[in-house]
């Protein structure tokens, strides 16, 4: 699977850039977001990468946890030239087992897309939505 890229959660790896370009230009929930924003997000979470055989960066994917009891993945992005050859999987796949390495026992995400992929790695519809709440600042 995804032969030519390699998973990383080293944030030498990380392409700062890169990743706020795809987030802020490409993504539907980031648009517009600060560059400022997205590098205190990078320095607040655990991130990670795909890199191809040539050191690109090709997927980024971060989670916000305290590695106890929490964990939220977030910006999960695949390159547009590196989908459909398994990046997203190898992403995921290293994200899950990363965080299977602490005593997390739920990881939540959202996403308007995707479903498919996340549910081969354990993600399922909540049981209950209607206890999650969110609240917004103006």
């Amino acid at each position: 699977m995804a032969s030519g890229y390699r998973f990383s959660s080293d944030l030498a790896d990380i392409d700062r850039d890169r990743v706020h370009t795809w987030l802020s230009e490409q993504s539907y929930w980031a648009s517009g977001r600060a560059r400022e924003t997205q590098d205190a997000a990078i320095d607040g979470s655990r991130n990670y990468a795909v890199v191809d055989d040539a050191g690109r960066q090709v997927a980024y994917a971060r989670v916000v946890t305290d590695a106890v009891t929490f964990a939220w993945l977030c910006d999960v992005f695949v390159d547009e030239a590196a989908r459909g050859n398994g990046v997203g999987k190898l992403l995921v796949e290293g994200v899950v087992a990363d965080i299977e390495r602490t005593t997390v026992k739920r990881i939540l995400l959202a996403t308007a897309d995707a479903h498919g992929l996340y549910a081969q790695y354990g993600f399922a519809p909540s049981e209950d939505p209607n206890r999650y709440m969110i609240r917004t600042k103006a």
